[in-house]
């Protein structure tokens, strides 16, 4: 493992602690504050999260590329871009690395560092809705690269940001995140039961989106050949 790689798996391991304490971390304190309104805590988390992603993605992008999602690792190795094995080394960083930010976030609220979440988030509408979710991340995420690669953190931001608000699992958008949010009894979370469905949807509006930004863009199938 050289230090080059391992730099990278640092970067993917601590973006996505950073990103998953802030979504738990805004999540509580939003529950915490909004007098039990669902509309608002649900704003403060979705300006928390597009605040750090801006953040996470302009800091750590030169680094690693800040995918922190493993849904985002596999588009990019299935691009030609990423080798499997290190890929597989960045999904680990990413969901270790998501796990750390759940039990970060209970400490600094004092709450159970070990929970499990019993918010059910299941059934067709939700899966599509995740599918559509990470499909806007993807198609986003490989437009912008290839495009207008300075643009990619805003971009980014605002569609998650843009996702909170129109999808009806509230756009989770990413295996690893969802994987360390079933850890959470808190307003961000969701049943560990449901997560498996989440995931598969997951991945699989991440390969449309490569699908379709191959046909738009007119790509090749391996970056190399582009």
């Amino acid at each position: 493992m050289t230090d080059n790689y391992r730099q990278k798996l640092a970067s993917e391991c601590l973006g996505t602690l950073l990103l998953v304490a802030t979504v738990v971390g805004s999540g509580i304190i939003a529950e915490n504050l909004s007098q039990g309104s669902i509309a608002l805590a649900l704003l403060a988390n979705t300006v928390a999260t597009g605040a750090i992603l801006y953040v996470l993605i302009t800091v750590l992008g030169p680094v690693s590329g800040a995918h922190l999602n493993p849904a985002v690792s596999m588009v990019f190795a299935l691009r030609g871009e990423l080798g499997w094995l290190a890929g597989l080394g960045f999904v680990l960083a990413q969901v270790s690395g998501g796990i750390a930010g759940t039990l970060l976030a209970h400490a600094m609220f004092a709450e159970p560092l070990l929970q499990f979440s019993g918010h059910a988030r299941t059934g067709a509408a939700q899966w599509l809705s995740e599918a559509v979710a990470t499909f806007a991340l993807v198609l986003t995420i490989l437009g912008t690269v290839r495009h207008r690669p300075d643009a990619t953190p805003m971009a980014v931001a605002l569609v998650i940001t843009a996702g909170y608000w129109f999808t009806a699992s509230t756009s989770f958008a990413n295996p690893a995140v969802t994987i360390a949010r079933s850890l959470t009894d808190s307003f961000s979370g969701i049943a560990p039961i449901d997560a498996a469905g989440f995931v598969l949807a997951q991945l699989a509006g991440a390969l449309v989106a490569l699908g379709v930004a191959h046909f738009v863009f007119g790509w090749r199938a391996i970056a190399g050949q582009d």
